[in-house]
């Protein structure tokens, strides 16, 4: 009963929401996840070594480790980070390490009571060869201009290597810079630069990195910059969507969700005319305080709708767990 109408509710908000396609139409899934160690894959990177292959992790009370995931949903390698006591792993992010070889960023960044003074980001080289193995790894020290932030996505900029957090609001978030060079030894302070949709739970920098994405349970959000919006796509009803990454020619979104077993979407996304470098879209409000609340992204009945739905989601999670309980 939940499920249904939950679905339905969640429907008729797609259906209402301007510029939002009724349904993904031409999503289909990619593989299903179905390792017992995978419980909350709340993070997606597609690795640039091993074609075909993800690397993902679970949420809050796991240890510090990453899974690589082959094209058939079996898990082909498992990282531990050496030294690391994973807090609240949120997102990972292919990108590049100090000596330009092929990287994972692991965003440490979820802060549900927005109560810690800083969060972390690790960076580990990924491994030529896929087997289980415990890796070195560089600690990144993060901290937002105004106070703690919870956030859930992590995005690396192909061109720069350059990092991006976006924090995960119900009235609306915001996109914070990292400094161009990250420094081991000192605190990173971000900057914000534009707002971002609320419930942000994941986002990405497209492989040519003139675009990038932003996601929350329901909706996908396109940018040529931040603060400027190009696209909006409907995402596959899912029990908790959590994580996107890109595909390696750009044309499709790969968006996952926490649970076990877990299903991998493909989910066709429209043609980017024109990009532009981060960082230099329209501003949120020119008026406004660097860390005031987004500005951006409408404040309207539409933010609204996208808590509902949110909310929706989640009682489709819970009527889940509940028939599993009757059973």
């Amino acid at each position: 009963m939940l499920a249904s109408v939950a679905a339905a509710l969640a429907g008729c908000l797609l259906g209402v929401v301007p510029g939002v396609p009724s349904a993904a139409e031409q999503a289909r899934v990619a593989l299903t996840i179905r390792d017992p160690r995978i419980t909350e894959s709340s993070g997606l990177a597609v690795s640039r070594l091993h074609p075909g292959v993800l690397w993902t992790h679970n949420d809050s009370g796991d240890s510090a480790r990453l899974f690589a995931v082959g094209p058939d949903g079996r898990v082909l390698a498992t990282l531990r980070l050496a030294g690391v006591a994973a807090r609240d792993f949120e997102a990972v992010a292919a990108g590049r390490d100090g000596a330009g070889r092929p990287a994972l960023f692991v965003g440490d960044i979820g802060d549900n009571r927005a109560t810690q003074p800083e969060v972390s980001v690790y960076r580990v080289t990924e491994p030529v060869t896929l087997r289980d193995a415990t890796v070195p790894a560089t600690r990144f020290r993060l901290r937002y201009p105004g106070g703690p932030r919870d956030a859930e996505a992590l995005l690396v900029d192909p061109r720069g290597n350059r990092l991006y957090v976006a924090s995960k609001q119900a009235a609306g978030g915001g996109l914070y810079r990292a400094p161009a060079v990250l420094r081991a030894d000192r605190v990173n302070q971000l900057r914000r630069v534009a707002g971002a949709p609320p419930i942000v739970t994941d986002g990405a920098f497209s492989p040519d990195g003139r675009a990038f994405v932003l996601r929350d349970y329901l909706t996908a959000y396109l940018y040529a910059a931040p603060g400027r919006r190009i696209a909006t796509v409907a995402l596959p009803l899912q029990p908790q969507g959590e994580s996107v990454a890109w595909s390696p020619d750009g044309r499709e979104l790969l968006v996952g969700s926490e649970g076990s077993p877990s299903q991998v979407w493909r989910v066709r996304v429209p043609a980017v005319e024109g990009s532009g470098e981060p960082g230099t879209g329209a501003p949120e409000n020119r008026g406004s305080r660097p860390d005031a609340p987004a500005a951006a992204e409408p404040r309207s009945w539409r933010g609204i709708a996208l808590v509902v739905a949110a909310l929706a989601a989640g009682l489709v999670l819970l009527a889940g767990v509940a028939r599993a309980r009757r059973r």
